[in-house]
This record gives C-alpha cells, sequence and structure tokens, in this order.
C-alpha cells in the first residue's frame, strides 16, 4: 500500500516517515482491539434470584422496574417450571442442571441432603459455577440466600466455599432480613437491625454494586445475587412499610374452595376459611410485595450500573424464582410444595445480546434448563456434563426452532414430616408438619408425588402420581381448567393414562441425556407398552439411600 503527501511545490511524493508511521498506527489499532477482545472474549451473565416468587396469583405485579428494565428489553418466558416446589431441592437443580432424584436434594433439611456434606462432596463439584470457575475464564461471585441448610455447623459452617466461587457472600441458613450472618469468603459477618447497614436486600445490592466496580476487566464475569424477598418474614424496607393498603390476595376460582377431588393433604383442608385465616393471609399478601419493592430496587440499580459502565449490552441479565406460592387456593392459607400451577410455574424474564426486545415465549421451560443455558452462553459444551437440562439459549436469540423444543418435564416432590401423630391435630394421623390453626396442614411425610407438565399445540396437561397408599393419580386440562379444578384422572381416555404414566416412569429415571427425549406430545415420541408397568403404579420416589 503506497502513501503519498504533497511537498511544497505541490508535487506527489511518496513519503517513507508517513509509511512508517501508518504501518505504527494500524499495529497499534490492531493490537489494541484484540487486547480489547482478548478482555472480554465472553458475554458477561447475571442471574438474579428471589425467594418464593410467584407469578400465577400476580406476584410480578410490583416489579415495574424489572419487568421494564428485563422483560420488555429482552424475553418473558410464560410456561416456566421448577423440579420441585420447594426452596432446596430446587435450588440445587438450578446449580446442577439436575432433576432431585439425580441430585438427591429431596427437602430443606440437612437430612434431605441440604447442603449436607454429601451434597458437598458429590453434587457442588460439578454445578454450573464450578465448570465456570475450573475452565478459569469467568470470574464469579455469589451474594444471598445458597441453600437453606448452608452454614450448618454439622456441614463445614460458614467457613464451607463451595467449588466455583471467586466472591462469596452467603446468608447462614434461611432468608431474613435483619439480624443474620453472612460468610464473606468464609468469614462470619454479623449484622444486625439497622435498615441502612443491614436490610439484606439493600445490602446484596450494594455488595454487587461494589463487585462490578472492583472486578476485573479482563475477563467476563457471572454474578448470581439471591434475594430474601419475597419469602417470610417479610419484613418490608422502612420506606415501602405502608405500600399497597388495599390489596388482597386474588380471589381467583380456586380461592376459598374445597379440594374435592385431590389428595389427601388437600382434601383435609377447612372450607370455608375462617375468617382470622383469610385476614392473616391476606396481611401476608401485603407484606410480600412490600417486600418486592426493594427487589425492584436492586434490579434497577444491577442494571444501571451495567449501563454506565458500558456492559449492559454484552451481559445476559436473567430473573427467575426458586419456586411459587399459594394464598388460600383450595383452601390452604399459604406456603408452596404442592403440585399445583401457583406453587411450579415462575417467572423467567432474560435480557442480553442478540435477544430481541418485547418477545413473549410459551415454549417450555424448567429450571434444570438455567446451568446448561448459562454454560451455553459461556460457551461450554453441556453435553460434556451430567446435566438433565437443556440450554435454551437459541429460543432467546431466534436460532433455535421452537418446533421441536421439549413438550414435556418433570416436577418431584419428598414430603417432609416423620411418620408419628401432631398432638395438636392427632386426628389427621402420621406425619402432617408445617400446620396452622384450626389443624390445616400443608405438608405430611407421604405428601410424596411426581408429575409430568406438558405445553404444546396439541395439549396443555399435567399429569400427577402419588407415593402414598392410595397410589392417587391427579390429572388436569389446562386449556380447559387453568385454575385445576377437576381432577380428570378418571374421566380421560385411558390411553393417554396409560401413555403420560409411561413417560413419567422414563423422566423419573432418567439421566442426562435420557431427559431429553421426546414426549408423549412430540412427534418423535414411540409408546412401547412392554415398558409399562401392570397397573397404574407410580415408580417409587423413596428416600435415597446414595445419601451417604
Amino acid at each position: 500500500m503506497a502513501l503519498f503527501v504533497f511537498n511544497s511545490a505541490s508535487k506527489m511524493v511518496s513519503s517513507p516517515l508517513v509509511i512508517l508511521r501508518f504501518i505504527l498506527i494500524c499495529v497499534t489499532l490492531h493490537c489494541n482491539n484484540l487486547a480489547e477482545a482478548k478482555m472480554n472474549p465472553r458475554p458477561n451473565i447475571v442471574l438474579i434470584l428471589t425467594d418464593d416468587l410467584d407469578v400465577s396469583i400476580g406476584g410480578m405485579i410490583p416489579l415495574v422496574k424489572t419487568k421494564k428494565l428485563i422483560g420488555d428489553a429482552g424475553i418473558t418466558f410464560t410456561n416456566t417450571f421448577v423440579a420441585s416446589p420447594l426452596c432446596c431441592p430446587s435450588r440445587a437443580s438450578i446449580l446442577t442442571g439436575k432433576y432431585p432424584h439425580n441430585h438427591h436434594v429431596v427437602n430443606n433439611t440437612l437430612e434431605g441432603n441440604c447442603s449436607s456434606t454429601a451434597w458437598q462432596k458429590t453434587q457442588e463439584p460439578e454445578t454450573f459455577p464450578a465448570f465456570l470457575q475450573k475452565h478459569g475464564t469467568y470470574q464469579t461471585f455469589f451474594a444471598g440466600k445458597y441453600l437453606n441448610e448452608y452454614g450448618n455447623k454439622k456441614a463445614g459452617g460458614v467457613e464451607h466455599v463451595p467449588p466455583g466461587w471467586d466472591h462469596w457472600f452467603a446468608l447462614e441458613r434461611n432468608s431474613k432480613y435483619y439480624n443474620y450472618t453472612l460468610s464473606v469468603n468464609g468469614r462470619a459477618q454479623r449484622h444486625g437491625q439497622n435498615y441502612s447497614e443491614d436490610y439484606l436486600t439493600d445490602v446484596l445490592a450494594n455488595i454487587s454494586i461494589d463487585f462490578l466496580e472492583n472486578k476485573s476487566n479482563r475477563r467476563p464475569f457471572f454474578m448470581m445475587v439471591s434475594t430474601p424477598a419475597p419469602h417470610s418474614p417479610w419484613t418490608a424496607a422502612p420506606q415501602y412499610e405502608s405500600s399497597f393498603p388495599n390489596v388482597k390476595a386474588p380471589r381467583d376460582p380456586n380461592f376459598n374452595i374445597h379440594g374435592k377431588d385431590k389428595h389427601w393433604l388437600i382434601r383435609q383442608a377447612k372450607t370455608p376459611m375462617t375468617n382470622s385465616s383469610v385476614e392473616f393471609l391476606d396481611n401476608a399478601y401485603r407484606k410480600r410485595w412490600r417486600t418486592l419493592l426493594s427487589v425492584d430496587d436492586l434490579v434497577e440499580k444491577v442494571v444501571k450500573k451495567l449501563e454506565v459502565r458500558g456492559e449492559l449490552s454484552n451481559t445476559y441479565v436473567i430473573f427467575t424464582s426458586d419456586n411459587g406460592y399459594h394464598t388460600g387456593q383450595f383452601s390452604l392459607p399459604m406456603d408452596k410444595r404442592q403440585l399445583y400451577e401457583f406453587d411450579i410455574r415462575v417467572p423467567l424474564l432474560v435480557r442480553g445480546p442478540n435477544i430481541k426486545p418485547n418477545q413473549t415465549s410459551p415454549l417450555l421451560i424448567a429450571n434444570v434448563d438455567l446451568g446448561p443455558t448459562i454454560l451455553d452462553i459461556a460457551g461450554y459444551n453441556v453435553n460434556e456434563t451430567q446435566m438433565d437440562g437443556m440450554s435454551f439459549l437459541p429460543i432467546m436469540t431466534g436460532k433455535g426452532n421452537s418446533s421441536t423444543w421439549r413438550s414435556d418435564v418433570l416436577v418431584e416432590y419428598e414430603g417432609e414430616g416423620s411418620n408419628i401423630s401432631d398432638p395438636a391435630c392427632p386426628l389427621l394421623g402420621p406425619g402432617v408438619t408445617e400446620c396452622f390453626p384450626d389443624c390445616v396442614c400443608e405438608d405430611s411425610y407421604n405428601n410424596t408425588y411426581a408429575c409430568v407438565r406438558t405445553v404444546s399445540q396439541a395439549a396443555n396437561l399435567q399429569y400427577c402420581e402419588f407415593d402414598d397408599n392410595e397410589v392417587f393419580v391427579e390429572v388436569y386440562n389446562l386449556t380447559a381448567d387453568p385454575f385445576q379444578l377437576s381432577n380428570i384422572a378418571k374421566s380421560i381416555d385411558q390411553e393417554v393414562l396409560e401413555k403420560m404414566n409411561h413417560r413419567l416412569m422414563m423422566l423419573q429415571s432418567c439421566s442426562g441425556q435420557s431427559c431429553r427425549t421426546p414426549g408423549v406430545y412430540d412427534s418423535q415420541f414411540r409408546f412401547d407398552p412392554r415398558l409399562m408397568f401392570s397397573s397404574l403404579v407410580p415408580h417409587r420416589n423413596k428416600r435415597r439411600q446414595t445419601l451417604k
């Protein structure tokens, strides 16, 4: 390439000095571009996880800024389900990309493998943050609630920092807003009840902003922020304590009615509920919303900080919850743990590179898909892991074929409680727990079930089997009956029952790739009756023998 300049006599001449300068400039620019590409070769990822946030009974309504900054700027998935409607098993599924029968966390107790030494030994090294850190590319940050029994002295205390995390600010035990302890990279940091210094949602926001300010700019980052809200004890920030004064829990068609065709734990609920129970749940509903206003502030702070730093356009921001919630549905005052939409369906909003704004997708997503998706964003081959989920990154960026996406996911739950009677509620028999006044109990040791949740162009169906003495079956057509008022197990076509029973058995024994095989309503599904049990007997979901 020749470069020419004009001399004082206005004659065009070649200038070696100019050529040299031009070469130096080109080399410098090229090196700077290479350095910039090397500094940030992959997109950043932020995962914001709430606690007990429903989507079926209005949980997203207070989150105005979150919906604008993430949902409106990207994609909202309307059919997102959890692998288990309880904090610890669900969080374990998010971290491992596995169904509960594969990660073996069955409830919120240490005995149920929640943050136990067995979990630490067998599952924590296989979580997606461990993969991110193992390959040395991503810097990783965690702040908030991890697992319900994290910090238990019988399992290493707060000194234990799980593999995969460069920066660790984890809450000891379950959700709180004041008077808690954080593990700061393995050292206990105690907090009191001063709002400006200790309100946990705000503390998490401030820690996150500090990380964004001080992290290395030479490597992409993964940041997970896990808020206490809207979990009990529903303590709002002072400025929000009087918000929503007239709000009540929604009076949907399944509110305060008897679940006459449902399993025994639902049937035992007293209908109508007492006035005191209704007043209590309405008050709790308002308090839950109030705590979410601080979550909305956290989301705004994180997104705005990314924008100011010029990193937002290269960052995926994911917002979701560990499970749903209910307040009065089928006369159950409040909790989760049940198989119905209000407990298993959660919000999922994502914005990021190559995701067009204002999208809504009805495709079926499970929280076991979060880990595979994050690894896919980071450039890792999910097939080299043992994860049960699948990446929905191609769906978000328009590169996937929605017509071949899966049609079903598995939901599993193993009831808490022991096989003894509650002295306060002896007439209900053995094993009930989480009981309210009037002996309305939300769980029991044999509240153990597994479901196939199906969403396709041909069906919107839920099929569930209980591992109890009744071998109880519940089936719902969500197209005709979105509030799950009528259990159609006794009236649905027998062939459908047999196929769904077969599919449930397959999913409950699946692992990795076999969890992604075609479902009953996929065109590639092949029904082999030889694999059927002789009758509708569930694939038993007994307490795992692998917990050691």
